[in-house]
């Protein structure tokens, strides 16, 4: 891949005057011509790869994250029922408190999103990527042994544990889809971003396994606990939230040792010599080197700014785009997180696997029948709905299953919703009910919420790629706060504390939000078999004009920006 335009070494000088360094070229039509022809050639490389075990790595290393994201986010659905055994009154938390733990997440997630999708623009995916993980590692450990005291209940405590969680997950979204996406080939760049994203399939089931297991290894000791204290229920709650944090201790070595995508090294920071021997070394190799040492080149193409970031965006091709991604996703995940923070709310109040015991043993049967209920849900619905989509988004491609997802999911809900009487009024229609439940998982994965985290990482310019993504996630956040909250306000309207008589009006709205998303959806365009370079709708030729003027000015580099 040596050209006339590798970094040279040079030795540092101690004169006191500026020196250009000799031999660089300082712009003109023939180096840019050969600079943009440079660069084509090293990103063709990266879109014509063949997949390989660097590709495996990067797959496991962001899959890892999203597998703890999705543990810690979906295990407080569980873990809320047993917290209310322990700290509640009666046995349940109030409604603002099992609101606040269960929103506390959300609510980081979207500045989360927001703060490390522009940070990962501005300094670099490699330097943010770990720094997330950090955050949810500390903040899962500070759950675990959370304590309460005269000042302050241990429900607070949590709150602001989880929303500084929260906030790390949220840093994972953007990070992770851009990565995946900048490092992966054309032809297969869907099935790896969906593979990543696949991972929070089997967070949700390992949550819900590791509750059963806990449940079931304490099922003496919560039998013959003191009803009013309920001892070893505390001990479940916090082995399921704190075991969330191991497989990102697992995956954090990895998450720092990752090389910088080419494509930030190039068009951000502009170094066109460096994106290419990193890219050389990564698909050979699997690794890479920056000697510290050589002279940068800056090529003179377009930077980020506010004021490009305008100008990109108000046009109408660009503009709509960031439209249809964050409103989809927004729409998406009303229903995704409403139905997902609420499963065990939603199978208690139909009475599935309700227990009929009562004392502790009943205390016991219900952790065990929601934990059961839970896996039930993630096995049969949530898991295969992202197989699915990993098998077919290459080939049917992302917007013909986003729509097919939402078209399904609005029949799914208004059935759900305008016969939900009807459903549960005896056990073989709870069944079907339950079997409609398991769909709607099914379609929510086979279906936007899968294209909702691929397609803003792929249709946006690299110098704007993770903040457009932060920001579309982030508003897929803003459903999820509006969801938990309008769930935990509305679901008792109309009847009795706790049984829920609102519900089946909910999931009508969730039936409106999905025929909204089938609108937003149309905005989109088409991203399969389309490299990164011709979805940013930006020009490629002439995109590097030339290089930026190189200095040494008092034995010290010296690089025009």
């Amino acid at each position: 891949m040596s050209s006339k335009f590798d970094n040279a070494i040079v030795e540092k000088t101690s004169h006191s005057s500026d020196h250009s360094l000799p031999g660089l070229p300082r712009g003109g039509s023939n180096v840019a011509h050969e600079l943009d022809e440079r660069r084509r050639a090293a990103l063709a490389e990266v879109d014509n790869a063949k997949f390989s075990w660097f590709h495996v790595k990067v797959c496991c290393v962001a899959g890892v994250g999203f597998f703890t994201d999705a543990y810690d986010i979906f295990a407080i659905n569980i873990a809320s029922t047993m917290l209310g055994y322990v700290y509640g009154s009666n046995h349940n938390l109030t409604s603002n408190q099992s609101l606040g733990v269960k929103v506390a997440t959300p609510i980081g997630n979207l500045f989360g999103q927001l703060l490390f999708g522009w940070l990962a623009d501005v300094v670099g995916r490699k330097r943010m990527y770990g720094v997330e993980l950090m955050i949810i590692i500390v903040s899962t450990f500070g759950q675990a042994v959370s304590g309460r005291g005269p000042a302050v209940s241990i429900i607070a405590v949590l709150i602001v544990w989880r929303f500084i969680m929260g906030v790390g997950i949220g840093g994972d979204y953007p990070l992770s889809a851009v990565i995946s996406s900048e490092f992966a080939a054309t032809r297969s760049r869907g099935r790896l971003m969906t593979a990543v994203f696949a991972f929070q399939g089997w967070g949700n089931f390992a949550a819900a396994l590791v509750s059963l297991i806990v449940v079931s290894a304490f099922k003496k000791q919560i039998i013959h606990d003191d009803l009013v204290t309920l001892h070893h229920v505390d001990y479940c709650w916090r082995l399921l939230i704190g075991l969330g944090c191991v497989p990102g201790v697992i995956a954090l070595y990895f998450r720092l040792t990752i090389p910088e995508t080419p494509r930030f090294t190039m068009d951000i920071e502009r170094n066109v010599a460096q994106a290419s021997q990193d890219i050389e070394n990564v698909l050979t190799t699997g690794d890479f080197y920056v000697d510290p040492d050589a002279v940068v080149q800056r090529a003179d193409a377009p930077k980020a700014t506010r004021r490009d970031f305008i100008k990109h965006f108000s046009k109408w091709e660009n503009g709509k785009v960031l439209l249809g991604c964050a409103y989809s996703w927004f729409a998406l995940d009303i229903a995704f997180y409403g139905l997902g923070l609420n499963s065990s709310i939603i199978l208690t109040v139909i009475g599935f696997g309700n227990s009929k015991a009562t004392g502790t043993l009943g205390v016991y049967e219900s952790l065990r029948n929601v934990s059961i209920g839970n896996l039930i849900l993630s096995a049969a619905g949530l898991i295969p709905g992202y197989w699915v989509s990993f098998l077919l988004i290459d080939s049917w491609g992302r917007k013909p299953i986003q729509l097919m997802g939402f078209i399904m999911l609005t029949i799914i809900f208004v059935i759900m919703g305008f016969g939900f009487d009807k459903l549960n009024d005896n056990n073989s229609n709870k069944k079907a009910f339950v079997f409609l439940y398991c769909l709607a998982d099914f379609f929510q994965n086979f279906g936007p919420n899968v294209t909702t985290f691929v397609i803003p990482g792929e249709a946006f310019p690299t110098r704007y790629r993770s903040t457009a993504h932060g920001i579309a996630a982030a508003s897929g956040k803003l459903g999820a706060v509006v969801a938990q909250v309008g769930f935990a306000r509305l679901q008792d309207i109309g009847g009795p504390p706790g049984k829920g008589h609102f519900i089946k009006h909910i999931l009508e709205i969730f039936a409106f939000f999905m025929l909204t998303g089938i609108f937003s959806t149309l905005l989109l365009p088409e991203t399969k078999g389309k490299s990164l370079e011709e979805l940013s709708n930006e020009s490629q030729d002439g995109f590097i004009k030339g290089v930026r003027q190189v200095e040494v000015r008092d034995g010290v580099l010296v690089t025009e920006a």
